[in-house]
């Protein structure tokens, strides 16, 4: 019988996919995400520049101007974003069993404020962090609070940073102890997604073409892809447009050379649908199954893109 090598591979790769995709589902069921006990806001130096929202707790409207810049403004968001980034870095390496998300608030704050800079969140529409914690269930937007993390847990932090009058955004997921085959899967998927996401991006791209992307390759694992919440353009101001879409759409714009927007898709292991707890803020899975998310700032160039947010 004659030996078929590629029918071998094939069959193999089958098997592997088969063997991924059974993986995705299976994790020890956690307890309900319950709310903490959350402290007073961190105080932030009078020197220290801030936003013009901090004045308020109305949350500010989406600008409708695409923020494109300049080689003077372009180094500034340099700035801004490897200062997240590095910030970013340090609040991972907190993440344990025993750790509060209100300790990694602290740290994140005092790093921030020590680097002259103001923390984005810290009273945008009257979020009461300096950073966003966001755990199992908890697709985004988690408040700081005294829950200790448990073995076992995801958690999101993203950093946001003012320096020197632009924003620097980004986030990732982080793995807390022991965490099961199925939710390391959802956590490197959710990475992969951003990577292909960004890959489609340069001067003259449809911004379509990242939904689509992202899409793709969640449905290869078998994961939702969140349409609530969406990427925004980033410098001057916090959240602008352009929306950036992690799901399939028909947005017709394109791409500029110049320009900074953020790409942060949410995956989920089950329904895509989401609450909000009475904060306003804290927005879980619907169904209670884990979800996960990655950001990046992006600088879009002529033949592609640059990531701000490295350190």
């Amino acid at each position: 019988m004659r030996f078929n090598l590629t029918w071998l591979t094939k069959l193999l790769q089958i098997l592997v996919r088969e063997r991924e995709l059974q993986t995705t589902t299976k994790f020890r069921k956690r307890p309900p995400l319950r709310r903490g006990r959350v402290s007073p806001r961190l105080p932030v130096p009078d020197h220290i520049p801030k936003p013009p929202y901090v004045s308020s707790t109305s949350l500010p409207d989406l600008s409708p101007e695409y923020q494109i810049h300049d080689s003077e403004s372009i180094a500034k968001m340099r700035a801004a974003c490897e200062l997240a980034a590095r910030v970013l870095d340090a609040a991972g390496k907190l993440v344990r069993p025993s750790v509060t998300t209100n300790e990694i608030d602290k740290a994140v704050h005092q790093m921030i404020i020590e680097a002259g800079a103001y923390p984005s969140p810290l009273g945008y529409g009257g979020f009461p962090k300096s950073v966003c914690t966001s755990v199992n269930e908890c697709m985004c937007h988690g408040i700081p609070d005294s829950r200790q993390l448990q073995d076992g847990d995801i958690i999101n932090i993203d950093v946001t940073v003012y320096l020197n009058g632009y924003h620097g955004d980004t986030s990732k997921t982080f793995l807390c102890g022991n965490v099961s085959d199925g939710l390391k899967r959802l956590v490197k998927v959710t990475e992969e997604c951003l990577e292909k996401g960004i890959a489609v991006c340069k001067d003259g791209a449809s911004f379509k073409k990242i939904g689509k992307r992202i899409s793709e390759h969640a449905e290869k694992y078998g994961f939702g892809v969140v349409e609530r919440f969406v990427g925004h353009g980033v410098g001057k101001v916090f959240h602008s447009e352009p929306i950036i879409y992690h799901n399939r759409n028909e947005n017709p714009g394109c791409m500029v050379e110049g320009q900074t927007f953020t790409i942060e898709p949410i995956l989920t292991m089950g329904s895509i649908e989401c609450i909000t707890w009475p904060d306003n803020w804290t927005t879980l899975t619907a169904d209670g199954n884990p979800a996960a998310q990655f950001e990046h700032t992006i600088l879009i160039t002529r033949t592609g893109a640059e990531i701000l947010t490295i350190c």
